[in-house]
């Protein structure tokens, strides 16, 4: 259908919108069906995203929601750099360069041009970015301790992996050989190609339905809308400047905490988030890539004004984020960035400024971290090298009106899934022996804190055992007068005389050694003293809730 007036109505706009967010989907279909790592399609490590001729975000698909952002940011830094005037049909550019990329060079991201069959010109970027499981680092897995870029794996900058629709052999190899797990990083790499095809073939067909003028027209009416919706959320937020302060538990390096801080600003024209006051870039691998902080920040600023709307562009319109170059939160050449736990720890930051200004609209902080671990070996059915992680749930604060919820993944990470134990136990040589809420992990008050995860692991061959978890040091805050709750623990061979509480560590395992991982509760809200009687008993009944933990949080007898 062609037009020589392009529809600009909100009707059509909606259509066209709805179609170009089902060839997202479609895109993460094909990804998931035919990925070979676990991370991928078990645990969603993945972001999808379509963006118009100018780059700005027409559409995206459920998924790691940091990825989506920091993907809005690496398709221009990887384009501004190639040139999309170097582009041509049937192109795939694989970008892992930690600085442009908005992630670690794990992290590989692939964007595919979609032109104009009629035009001949350029009418939409495909971005789909997904962990891989080893570049070449210098270690397997993740790297905890790495002092520069260059010991985190193999960096392609803008590369074109596929020209004008056929394979680079000579990339595929150079990726082949610099891989511990060969077969499964190009599986992952086809899967990738495969869901970019995907959506080629239906941006195509959008264009053939609709025709260019009205798909144009369209997107700028759905930018418009996504800015006007947003602009009036964010008229209704309270105004002024609000800070706060944390600790990461360590660098990786050295054992001192790392200092963070935040000023948030709410104008009528603008939020702002300011990350002056924080450390300078460590020495280990914390560090964040600016497009992985512009990320996290999206992430914040969507839930607040527009959390119901599909994404896009437009939305982002208000939205400022200030860290200078060379400071934790923005890394520059050559400061290693592996541990992008920090991005994670640091959403909370941000949402303890806010609930100072908003206690009536925000939770109290969720468990603060993602406590991960990681088991590395030789399976000794296949005989071949294995690397299988997990990120496990924890416990969300109270909010205003109710009990925080237990178990969950942390809030930053969307739809994306814990590790499945049976994927676990059979893909590794580790028996998961427990698996069960942690009572009294919630953080006290009106209204509970959701709990952790106890977990205990016990290892059947020999083997590495890495933990990656950057909140230990601090507990996760209480909101309204709320309390507080356990912070994460990790317990390294527990009942032994090896027993020793680490937060990011790898640590050589032996046959029959154990892990006790424990993930935090959620922060209360409100004063424990105003929960009442009947909530407290219900916990108690429900094992929420110890006796002993009643009658010191509560006075309940």
């Amino acid at each position: 259908m062609t037009a020589t007036t392009p529809k600009a109505d909100g009707a059509f706009t909606a259509i066209v919108q709805s179609y170009v967010a089902a060839a997202a989907n479609e895109m993460r279909a094909t990804l998931v069906r035919t990925a070979f790592n676990p991370v991928i399609y078990e645990v969603l490590d993945f972001g999808i995203s379509i963006y118009d001729a100018r780059l700005d975000l027409i559409g995206e698909a459920p998924g790691l929601t940091f990825f989506l952002g920091a993907n809005d940011y690496s398709v221009r830094q990887v384009l501004g750099y190639l040139g999309t005037e170097n582009l041509e049909p049937g192109d795939i550019v694989i970008s892992n360069y930690p600085y442009w990329n908005g992630a670690h060079v794990s992290d590989a991201t692939l964007l595919a041009p979609v032109f104009d069959p009629e035009r001949g010109d350029l009418v939409s970027v495909l971005v789909v970015r997904a962990h891989w499981m080893d570049l070449g680092a210098k270690d397997p897995g993740y790297v905890l301790d790495s002092t520069d870029m260059h010991q985190e794996g193999l960096v392609f900058p803008a590369t074109k992996i596929y020209r004008r629709g056929k394979a680079n052999p000579e990339i595929i190899d150079i990726i082949r050989f610099n891989s511990r797990m060969p077969d499964l990083v190009i599986g992952d790499l086809h899967a990738q190609v495969a869901a970019l095809r995907t959506g080629e073939r239906r941006m195509h067909e959008i264009l053939a339905k609709f025709g260019r003028d009205d798909f144009e027209a369209a997107v700028a009416g759905m930018h418009a809308h996504g800015e006007a919706a947003t602009r009036a959320a964010l008229a209704d937020l309270p105004k002024g400047s609000w800070t706060a302060s944390d600790i990461l538990d360590d660098d990786g390096i050295g054992t001192d905490p790392v200092h963070m801080q935040v000023r948030v600003t709410i104008t009528d024209e603008v939020f702002e988030v300011d990350f002056d006051g924080s450390a300078p870039a460590t020495k280990g691998p914390v560090n964040m890539p600016f497009g992985a902080t512009l990320a996290m920040c999206k992430v914040l600023f969507k839930s607040l004004t527009t959390p119901e709307e599909p994404s896009n562009a437009g939305q982002m319109r208000a939205l400022s984020i200030k860290a200078e170059p060379g400071t934790l939160f923005h890394a520059v050449y050559p400061a290693p960035t592996f541990t992008l736990w920090t991005g994670i720890v640091a959403v909370e930051l941000v949402l303890k400024a806010l609930a100072q200004a908003m206690p009536d609209r925000l939770a109290a902080s969720s468990g603060g971290d993602v406590p991960g671990f990681m088991m590395l070996g030789v399976h000794p059915d296949t005989g071949e090298m294995f690397a299988i992680s997990n990120n496990d749930p924890v416990g969300w604060g109270g909010a205003p009106g109710h009990d925080g919820s237990n178990a969950l993944i942390h809030l930053s990470e969307s739809i994306v899934r814990s590790t499945s134990t049976e994927i676990m136990e059979t893909r590794t040589t580790m028996l998961m022996e427990r698996v069960e809420v942690t009572p009294d992990s919630g953080g006290p008050g009106r209204f509970r804190g959701g709990l952790g995860l106890t977990r205990d692991i016990r290892f059947l061959t020999d083997g590495e055992f890495l933990t990656v978890i950057k909140k230990t040091k601090s507990a996760p805050w209480g909101l309204a007068g709320g309390a507080d709750s356990l912070p994460n623990r990790i317990v390294l061979f527990p009942g032994t005389a090896q027993e020793r509480a680490v937060s990011t560590q790898r640590v050589p395992v032996k046959a029959g050694d154990r892990v006790r991982v424990m993930s935090a509760g959620g922060g209360g809200y409100g004063p424990a003293s105003e929960r009442p009687r009947s909530a407290i008993e219900a916990d108690l009944a429900e094992g929420y809730v110890t006796p002993q933990g009643a009658r010191r949080d509560y006075g309940h007898e």
